[in-house]
């Protein structure tokens, strides 16, 4: 069984206005006293009213689930002790007059030099699934060959359609702030390992971003752990949502293994066409068309059935498959989480909007 890991980012706002909260440190010590989560579990992040679950090394969806529960309900818990509330949302629907004060690291407080503007609107929030590949070198073949589904899982997930109070427009906005770093986006083809190194290098080499860590690729290899990290999705409203997404990309992940073992050719999709499609996916999540891997359009439904027909055998052989097509059919007939979003601005202003995002614990990810 293929290993895997979610980190989960949560904005802290205030519980009635929704506006952000920079109390990261007085929740991660409240939440690291209780008798649900150890404080190296719960981390900060760029801004202090953000704050980062990790769970710990799983093998079954099961147990995805049941950690980001039990995560979730600890932070949301410490957070209610000190006043706020955590949010999961993608963007923070309200960020206030003033800017959110930066975490005080070393390197937190270089960004905020180099890039004000940048750190000052970086309120969002994203979700990180961390999937075991034996090598380094099978890693980079896995980033090539999942690379073109990258616009179809951002569409999927797509939580963050209202900044400054209104609606933006986009499914998720976050994909937008996020994509004005020098180095974002969906990654490039790369030529094997080396090659993958050697441009890492070239990168921090020329100055422009200060370390590997600044690569905020959708897919990278992670520099801590012996996996591929898929960094596209926004946070989501739910665990359940969360471990739909999981198993997605563990049988992404898990496909692309064996295709490369037995050499199935590949057929990449050209950067230019990568970028649009996934401009496209943050612009409309799944309301309209999706670019498929090879970038050609279809329905959003079309390319959603292409990718469960790609992943099922890997998913027959997790056991995954009864339990992620049943929420793959759910987000299909209900929407995403933006348009759950949306659908609550409308209904009920912001205040309805941010009961919907603060009632992170809510949702029982085996439903469906």
């Amino acid at each position: 069984m293929i290993t895997l890991g979610v980190e989960e980012e949560y904005l802290l706002v205030e519980p009635v206005g929704g506006l952000p909260a920079p109390l990261v440190e007085d929740v991660r010590r409240t939440a690291g006293l209780g008798p649900l989560a150890d404080r190296a579990e719960v981390q900060d992040e760029l801004l202090q009213a953000q704050v980062e679950v990790a769970t710990p090394i799983c093998s079954t969806l099961e147990e995805v689930g049941g950690h980001l529960l039990r995560l979730r309900h600890a932070v949301a818990s410490a957070a209610e002790a000190n006043g706020c509330r955590i949010a999961a949302t993608g963007a923070a629907p309200l960020r206030g007059t003033g800017p959110v004060p930066v975490t005080r690291t070393p390197r937190y407080l270089r960004m905020e030099g180099e890039a004000r503007q940048l750190v000052d609107e970086h309120l969002i929030s994203g979700m990180h699934v961390h999937v075991a590949v034996p090598d380094p070198e099978t890693g980079v073949a896995v980033l090539n060959r999942i690379r073109g589904w990258l616009p179809t899982l951002l569409a999927m997930s797509a939580n963050s359609p209202v900044w400054e109070g209104r609606d933006t427009g986009f499914a998720s906005w976050r994909t937008i702030v996020f994509g004005r770093w020098p180095v974002s986006g969906p990654p490039p083809h790369f030529d094997g390992h080396a090659d993958y190194e050697r441009r890492l290098d070239a990168l921090v080499a020329s100055g422009v971003i200060a370390d590997r860590g600044q690569v905020y690729w959708q897919a990278r290899l992670s520099d801590r752990y012996p996996t591929v990290e898929v960094r596209c999705p926004d946070v989501q409203l739910g665990a359940d949502d969360a471990v739909m997404l999981a198993g997605i990309v563990r049988a992404l992940v898990a496909t692309a293994i064996a295709e490369e073992k037995a050499g199935a050719p590949l057929e990449g999709c050209p950067a230019e066409l990568l970028q649009a499609g996934n401009w496209h996916a943050a612009r409309h999540g799944l309301n309209g068309t999706l670019l498929d891997p090879l970038g050609r359009p279809h329905s959003s439904g079309d390319v959603l059935c292409s990718l469960l027909l790609h992943i099922t055998p890997a998913l027959e052989d997790a056991g995954d498959l009864r339990q992620v097509s049943a929420l793959v059919h759910r987000l299909l007939r209900e929407g995403t989480p933006a348009d759950r979003q949306r659908r609550a601005l409308t209904g009920d202003g912001l205040p309805g909007l941010v009961r919907l995002i603060t009632d992170a614990t809510a949702s029982d990810w085996a439903e469906g």
